[in-house]
């Protein structure tokens, strides 16, 4: 009888379809992990990617410059960026297309000292601004100074790398531009050096998406990405339905992710989350597009398909 038995599951199994393997994604980060990423960590650790059908591996870049040209040439299949990033690199000819949204409102700003001597962009000139990244960061601030009747010749720029908010704690520089006010702000206040911010979209430069997700131009017909982008739309739900929970998610098997710093950047990044990461904003991509051809940064204002897409 026992034998029969076994035969008996030996004949079901060979009988039984074989389970379909999900299909892999490979999805290189803009930086190492942090709570922009959320997004990415609910859709991974809520299971919403396996239910997709997908099984998603997220890989932290070596340079942060390389995550979109690794897409371009074909050796990943997404990566994160950010919109004005974008529009340059497709400027230059790479052959990317945003697909979905990450965080929907700008991060980058001015920062200065909260009880320093600059209370208005105007108190700027003659004073010295650090920077980290040439290009975009000096459009920025081109822009904001332009607003308050100055020009980029009004101040000195200093290239402090990374260390932002420590070049300006140590008085290095009067003020910093590229600073995310969901970091900078609440690492300053962590080590009792309040800063204050001014905020980009409000001072001259038009608003853009932030973090964003790009494909290579040839695979937006590619079903995986639809269910990709399909499975960051349930994430960026259950991100802002339970943010205690969502954060216990971030953090699980990252215990190096659980300080002040990133509670407190997780608290203030969560009403930016993009809730529909799919959908796109056309006039948005277009009025940036415009800004960074004035700012010089571009060559030209392309049609939106060569930008970013809708998938279907």
């Amino acid at each position: 009888m026992q034998r029969l038995f076994t035969l008996i599951f030996i004949l079901l199994s060979l009988s039984a379809p074989p389970a379909k393997a999900a299909d892999k994604l490979v999805v290189i980060l803009d930086w190492f992990v942090n709570p922009d990423h959320a997004t990415l960590l609910v859709a991974q650790e809520k299971g919403y990617f396996t239910a997709a059908g997908l099984e998603v591996e997220l890989i932290a870049p070596a340079d942060p410059n390389d995550p979109p040209k690794l897409v371009a040439a074909g050796k990943a299949d997404l990566a994160i960026s950010y919109q004005p990033q974008l529009h340059v690199q497709v400027d230059q000819g790479l052959p990317l297309r945003r697909i979905a949204t990450l965080v929907s409102t700008p991060l980058n700003s001015l920062v200065v000292l909260a009880d320093g001597p600059i209370k208005s962009i105007a108190d700027l000139k003659g004073r010295k601004v650090g920077f980290s990244v040439g290009g975009f960061e000096d459009a920025l601030l081109s822009a904001m100074l332009r607003k308050a009747g100055l020009s980029l010749a009004d101040v000195t720029l200093i290239n402090v790398n990374f260390s932002l908010s420590p070049a300006l704690i140590s008085g290095q520089v009067d003020a910093v531009i590229g600073a995310f006010r969901n970091f900078e702000l609440n690492q300053m206040d962590i080590v009792k050096r309040p800063g204050r911010a001014f905020f980009v979209e409000e001072e001259g430069v038009p608003a853009y998406d932030e973090l964003i997700v790009v494909a290579h131009a040839d695979r937006l017909g590619d079903g995986k990405l639809r269910r990709f982008v399909d499975a960051l739309e349930a994430a960026a739900q259950f991100l802002v339905n339970h943010p205690k929970e969502s954060w216990a998610m971030f953090i699980k098997g990252r215990k190096e992710l659980n300080d002040e710093l990133n509670k407190r950047a997780f608290r203030d990044t969560l009403p930016r989350f993009a809730l529909r990461p799919g959908a796109l904003d056309q006039a948005r991509y277009l009025r940036m597009a415009r800004f960074l051809k004035d700012q010089g940064l571009i060559k030209e204002v392309q049609s939106m398909e060569n930008y970013a897409v809708e998938l279907k």
